[in-house]
């Protein structure tokens, strides 16, 4: 470090002593040497009076002197001295460094005029003073017409290395006293400054490890600019982690997280094997109807639930389309069988909407006690018990981002997505707030202790040439299982005889199940016996 300040100084106290000199003699004393040169040629126009007007020059530049070698002197193209001056009284019959007159001559042939100008007079400085460096000189010359002569205005080099001899002195000092300091403080300050940097370089590591921005420790830092500069990071960190989350308000999780990890985000896709949970909410329309803008205020009460759930379940939303929402499971490694991260979801959102229903009535019941609701009070009511359906099927489909460069979206796109949205449809005609496809029950049963998973039915629906088994996975940790469980097992009892066409011991079982999907089948069958041909597939004739 002694080293280090030492250079420095030297070499700032050097150039700025140099720099200093060469500005006062080119700016100043040079300039006015030249303007008194041009005005003695004026008057010498006049007068003829060469050697008065030579001494007037002599004088004039004599009056600038700074140093004890500063010298003023001016000779022709052939080094002929037309005037000298210098302060050490140095005596001159000519310019006798022939290389430094070849190289002024070749600049003059060049067109410059003007300049820096080093040169040796060290045969006469011999001869006139004592100092061995006292010929060698630095400065600035310019050519001035009319006189047809070299201007030139320098300075001993000796002069400038007394000064330099100057500043060691200084700096010897100076490093006698930063040794002195640095071997008490040095330890300590430098322990404490790398300190904070450590502490600091680590947690920039540690989150370019995780990708993720977080705030960095500093509250035992010192008040340094390190720390300032952590501090400033900070402040950046968590305007970015602001814009994040709000990003991640209109755009999927997955998403904002490949772009902050990419630091992009393309056009692109690819084939994966996902689950889609669909919900819908029913009777939408005439929820709509009666309530009219404060829809708006219903649904964001609902969907603050639904989007937390989805999201508590490792899901990412889809898209929203008015009542409608679509989530997507197994786009994170969660470590947990992304079917079953779908039906946790879906009950979620089921038991959500319930006890929404409930507090609802309890309201009505406190409001009764009093009076009775008005009819549009009534309807009202009506329109808040919110009531919804969930469809959930998997496989393989195409997840990624379509559009243009200019607007994109992420989307989920194939055949089981728009099954999920058939099955939600299905709920509202079994009676059943979630039903899954064959593909879940196959993908969460082997491993599950929490779902049994009872057949519904199997249908056609329209547009399909296929019949697809339909299931209700059943909450065995919800209350009161154990009695849905017993109604199940005749049920199930029920669709062994429906589907062998024995539809009078059919009948006999649904009825015996109590369960409202089972009035579905007795509707269907009536009291007739099962159709010739009959393969137990029943064809929905809407989507």
């Amino acid at each position: 470090m002694s080293n280090f300040m030492t250079n420095l100084i030297s070499i700032q106290m050097t150039q700025r002593q140099v720099i200093e000199l060469t500005n006062k003699l080119t700016v100043t004393q040079l300039k006015d040497i030249y303007k008194n040169a041009q005005n003695q040629y004026q008057v010498y126009s006049y007068k003829h009076n060469k050697n008065e007007c030579v001494q007037a020059m002599e004088s004039s530049a004599a009056e600038d002197f700074s140093n004890p070698n500063s010298l003023a002197l001016a000779f022709d193209r052939t080094g002929k001295l037309f005037f000298y001056i210098s302060a050490s009284g140095m005596q001159l019959s000519s310019f006798s460094d022939e290389e430094c007159l070849a190289t002024l001559n070749g600049n003059f042939d060049k067109g410059i005029r003007e300049g820096r100008i080093s040169f040796d007079l060290s045969e006469q400085a011999k001869k006139n003073t004592k100092e061995k460096k006292a010929g060698e000189y630095f400065g600035v010359y310019k050519y001035i017409e009319g006189w047809n002569v070299f201007l030139v205005r320098a300075e001993a080099r000796v002069d400038t290395d007394k000064f330099s001899h100057k500043i060691t002195l200084i700096i010897s000092l100076i490093i006698i006293l930063l040794t002195c300091l640095f071997v008490v403080l040095g330890i300590y300050m430098f322990k404490k400054i790398f300190q904070s940097i450590s502490s600091i370089t680590q947690s920039l590591y540690d989150m370019q490890q995780r990708s993720k921005l977080e705030v960095i420790n500093i509250d035992d830092a010192p008040n340094d600019d390190v720390t300032y500069m952590a501090a400033s990071f900070n402040t950046l960190s968590v305007s970015v982690n602001n814009l994040l989350s709000t990003f991640q308000k209109f755009v999927s999780k997955d998403v904002v997280s490949k772009a902050y990890t990419d630091h992009t985000i393309r056009l692109e896709g690819k084939q994966r094997e996902l689950t889609i949970l669909f919900s819908d909410i029913k009777s939408f329309t005439y929820r709509t109807e009666t309530l009219g803008n404060e829809i708006i205020d219903l649904l964001n009460v609902h969907y603050n639930s639904v989007i937390h759930d989805v999201h508590k379940m490792n899901g990412v939303v889809g898209s929203i389309i008015g009542d409608a929402i679509l989530a997507i499971f197994g786009t994170y490694k969660s470590g947990t069988i992304k079917s079953a991260e779908a039906i946790d979801a879906g009950w979620e959102i089921t038991y959500v909407t319930a006890e929404l229903r409930r507090k609802m009535k309890e309201q009505r019941k406190k409001i009764e006690l009093t009076r009775k609701l008005t009819d549009a009070e009534e309807r009202v009511y009506k329109a808040v018990l919110l009531d919804i359906g969930v469809g959930i099927d998997g496989g393989t489909v195409f997840y990624g981002n379509i559009g243009s460069d200019e607007h994109m979206t992420n989307t989920v796109i194939g055949d089981n997505v728009n099954s999920a949205s058939r099955l939600e449809g299905v709920t509202r005609v079994y009676h059943l707030p979630v039903i899954v496809s064959e593909y879940i029950k196959k993908e969460v049963a082997p491993t599950s202790d929490r779902y049994k998973f009872y057949e519904i039915d199997t249908i056609q629906v329209k547009g399909k040439t296929e019949g697809k088994k339909i299931f209700y996975p059943l909450d065995t940790f919800d209350d009161g299982h154990k009695e849905l469980e017993e109604k199940f097992e005749v049920y199930e009892k029920a669709l062994a005889a429906y589907y062998d066409g024995d539809w009078k011991s059919a009948r006999k079982f649904f009825k015996l199940s109590d369960l409202e999907v089972s009035k579905v089948f007795l509707e269907r069958m009536g009291l007739k016996s099962a159709p010739a041909n009959w393969s137990g597939i029943w064809t929905m004739t809407t989507k």
